[in-house]
């Protein structure tokens, strides 16, 4: 893991430490970072926000990134201070929950709670990110104006996973679940996402991602006759445990060829087959990516050898 670069097509902008306000770039020209190393500097985060809150044009913020000591379990601060600042975040348009790195926390351990009252709070959003997954809840009926909803997780729990998939998202356009693993808090099955995959409740859905996963050959399958494939331009099936016999499902499913993208990268595909899919795809127009292959680390503890991308 490591802090974003750009969000909502915005730079990412570390809130300095005792800013002159005067020296602070347009409000609404960068994604600003909230963030603080407890045993690295002075100002607490409690301090931090106060100042941002009283030194920047709240109402001409769209995009607000939040990491420590917001989400690493052992700060002051949450959901509840940012819901209280709604009626000055006019403008708001895009939130990052949890942009920690590895040094910082493990992905599988970065708590999330109940979504629900931060996206009620802000109907305007149109992009939620958020990394972590532990206490994750979404039970979310619908929100009219949410583009962009990902969610990067070493175990993502079943039940947000089906919240998710059922809920009535209307203008959503790229969705990308990290579904992780049952080790980890994970464990979905394919017949939780039945609503997503039948295209239910996200009629302006393009890119569908559903990665780093221990069961991406199932999904494969699934996807082989999902309703949902044909109204996508984009599809990521990355990041897990992808094998021949995910491939071979997809060949002799569906047609791919509308897509412009399919993403397989960290994958246990085999050389016969990546070729197989790329003779298949590549003369239509589709980029496929099949980078980063891995082969299998086969132990007395593990038969099958494979493993995903992000899990701890």
């Amino acid at each position: 893991m490591h802090h974003v670069e750009r969000f909502h097509g915005l730079p990412a902008y570390n809130f300095p430490p005792y800013a002159d306000p005067a020296d602070l770039p347009s409000a609404d020209e960068v994604a600003w970072r909230l963030d603080r190393e407890p045993y690295e500097n002075e100002e607490s985060g409690e301090d931090c926000w106060k100042r941002f809150t009283e030194s920047v044009d709240l109402a001409k913020v769209r995009a607000i990134i939040f990491g420590q000591p917001w989400y690493d379990g052992d700060g002051g601060m949450g959901d509840d201070d940012l819901i209280d600042l709604a009626p000055r975040l006019t403008g708001l348009e895009a939130l990052f929950l949890g942009d920690l790195e590895d040094e910082q926390a493990m992905i599988s351990s970065i708590y999330l709670g109940d979504l629900a009252p931060l996206l009620a709070a802000f109907p305007g959003l149109t992009e939620l990110a958020v990394r972590g997954g532990e206490g994750l809840d979404f039970p979310v009926s619908g929100h009219e104006n949410l583009r962009v909803l990902r969610v990067e997780s070493g175990g993502l729990p079943p039940n947000a996973v089906e919240q998710i998939a059922a809920a009535q998202l209307p203008s959503l356009e790229r969705l990308e679940l990290w579904l992780g693993d049952e080790n980890y808090g994970g464990g979905v099955t394919v017949e939780q996402l039945a609503p997503l995959l039948a295209g239910e409740g996200k009629p302006a859905l393009r890119h569908l991602g559903l990665q780093n996963s221990f069961i991406q050959d199932e999904l494969a399958a699934a996807l082989a006759s999902a309703p949902v494939v044909p109204q996508l331009t984009s599809l990521s099936l990355s990041l897990g445990t992808l094998s021949d016999d995910g491939v071979e499902a997809l060949l002799q499913g569906q047609p791919l060829t509308h897509l412009r993208e399919l993403d397989l990268s960290h994958h246990f595909i085999s050389d016969e087959m990546m070729l197989r899919i790329w003779t298949a795809l590549e003369p239509a127009g589709v980029r496929v990516d099949l980078t980063a292959k891995h082969e299998r680390e086969v132990d007395d503890w593990d038969e099958d050898g494979r493993y995903i991308a992000a899990s701890e």
